[in-house]
């Protein structure tokens, strides 16, 4: 069997640990797909996101809250032989996480997603002046609605 999908919640963080960023998608209110790589943090109940108040992902996500992340780690290039192109591949691990962005304003909410965040790419927490508070958006998108799956793994 070449794919597995994958259930253990364990597994599942261990992706999200390892992935440097995730892909989200949204639909543009014309209808046209747009992707954009994100920096995030996560814990068992959401992915935090962070960007600028204003633009075109923020124009796109408050006409339309709905998006996908993904995510994927593990990537392993592989063959069966090396003169074979069709025999080549990638393992991988991934996962797709479907649901609404929802915008947090509240400063306590924001410094723990901004930490939850910080910890994933420095391994700590920070302190956060006003101005920078004020200016950043931070949004969750809950990890009720998630699917998983390993590749040659």
């Amino acid at each position: 069997m070449k794919h597995r999908n994958i259930i253990d919640p364990n597994e599942i963080y261990q992706i999200l640990e390892t992935a440097d960023c995730c892909y989200m998608a949204m639909v543009s209110p014309d209808g046209s797909p747009y992707v954009v790589p994100m920096n995030f943090g996560y814990d068992e109940y959401y992915v935090y996101l962070h960007s600028a108040r204003k633009g075109k992902k923020i124009d796109i996500l408050i006409n339309n809250p709905k998006v996908c992340l993904a995510f994927s780690a593990f990537h392993q290039l592989r063959y069966q032989s090396e003169n074979v192109a069709c025999s080549w591949s990638m393992k991988y691990k991934s996962v797709l996480v479907f649901g609404e962005v929802e915008f947090i304003e509240q400063e306590e909410e924001k410094i723990k997603m901004l930490n939850c965040m910080m910890k994933k790419y420095a391994g700590r927490d920070f302190n956060y002046n006003a101005p920078a508070l004020r200016e950043v958006l931070t949004y969750r998108v809950s990890l009720k609605n998630i699917e998983a799956r390993a590749y040659r793994y």
